[in-house]
């Protein structure tokens, strides 16, 4: 939990650049049932600020995960590699859905330090996955090659 008091307005800002999903797994808020947690890209405990440049929205399981890591090992290379930041990075660089749009795929040497770390491939958000891809709802519609957004 934040040491630092953040605005209703800094708030609100955060939820619009991130669009109401969570910046690593890319879950939808409304999917959730719940809202998602504002992280700290720089962790306060090493000195992070709760600036809009540094605050991003989490769901849970995966601000829990993060904890106060800003980086962590590529399962590929066992180097050490920074954690994927949603602000800064484009999701669609290191991460690309699986064919049946229920697992992430490391694409860089980050996305993969990211999977691992934050287990954005947990046994809970496959099942979850499952029932959004089952629905016609996912994987979402900008993180899809076809479509040539990001």
């Amino acid at each position: 939990m934040s040491r630092s008091y953040i605005s209703v307005e800094l708030r609100q800002l955060v939820r619009a650049d991130a669009r109401l999903r969570c910046g690593y797994c890319h879950a939808p808020e409304m999917f959730l049932g719940m809202p998602l947690d504002i992280d700290h890209l720089l962790p306060e405990a090493l000195g992070g600020t709760s600036t809009r440049e540094n605050l991003w929205l989490a769901c849970s399981r995966c601000n829990d995960f993060k904890g106060d890591r800003i980086d962590s090992l590529d399962p590929e290379t066992a180097q050490r590699q920074p954690l994927f930041n949603p602000r800064t990075q484009r999701w669609t660089v290191h991460f690309a859905w699986s064919h049946d749009g229920m697992r992430i795929e490391g694409l860089t040497p980050t996305g993969r330090a990211t999977i691992e770390s934050l287990r954005l491939n947990n046994e809970f958000i496959i099942v979850a996955r499952q029932f959004w891809v089952e629905s016609g709802r996912w994987p979402p519609l900008e993180d899809r090659p076809e479509t040539g957004q990001s």
